[in-house]
């Protein structure tokens, strides 16, 4: 009884510390093979060990970091360009998956409703965890739906719920929006539109790439310049 008060603070500091090393890894201020030192890590942040390895683990976790045995944890490489890459690659999977799912008629609608709905629960609580995993629950049902075991394998060796923990915090996406942007690809899956609900599965991930212009070719407003 005693216990469980004290383990609260601990793990919110350890999700603070991993989220700000995120950030930070992301925008390259860690550099990549740059090492974590778990006792200047603590002093930066002014707490004990303790929280400070738990967020290394988490980021061992999302595989932003590699410990190395005897020698310490480590930015892993190429954590940028590889995010980059990832959702590109993700876009052309899911569009092919929401094409086979609607062609088949195997798209599971109200289970697809319940994680947006889970996803706007989320969104009122501030809960950025809550809303990850039903993110990438949505997408998982309509990977799953298309029953080409390939292309799951494929999409689950991207990492997806990791790389999505990542990206909602190094872009500080705001949680509303994840909630508008599912619940537009879903209507467009409704729809029946098949062109469309395709082209709004691949737009939703090649949104993250990080690109100098979009799936259209269109340079983006912030690469403008």
């Amino acid at each position: 009884m005693t216990e469980e008060p004290s383990k609260l603070p601990r793990l919110t500091l350890a999700r603070q510390i991993r989220d700000s090393l995120v950030g930070r890894i992301v925008s390259g201020q860690v550099r990549p093979g740059e090492r974590l030192v778990e006792t200047r890590l603590a002093a930066t942040y002014g707490t004990s060990q303790a929280p400070v390895r738990e967020a290394l683990r988490e980021l061992e976790a999302m595989r932003l970091v590699e410990t190395q045995p005897r020698r310490g944890t480590f930015v892993r490489p190429f954590v940028q360009e590889t995010l980059r890459e990832s959702y590109v690659v993700r876009a052309a999977l899911e569009e092919t998956a929401t094409r086979l799912a609607l062609l088949a008629g195997t798209v599971p609608l109200e289970s697809l409703r319940a994680d947006v709905e889970a996803m706007r629960g989320a969104a009122e609580r501030g809960d950025s965890e809550a809303a990850t995993r039903a993110s990438v629950s949505f997408h998982r049902h309509i990977v799953e739906a298309a029953h080409n075991e390939l292309l799951k394998l494929t999409w689950e060796g991207l990492q997806i719920e990791a790389r999505t923990s990542v990206t909602m915090v190094a872009t500080e996406v705001d949680l509303h929006d994840i909630v508008r942007d599912h619940a537009e690809l879903l209507a467009a899956i409704e729809g029946g539109d098949l062109e469309a609900a395709c082209r709004q599965a691949r737009d939703h991930q090649w949104h993250y790439a990080d690109l100098p212009h979009d799936a259209h070719g269109r340079v983006r407003d912030s690469a403008t310049g």
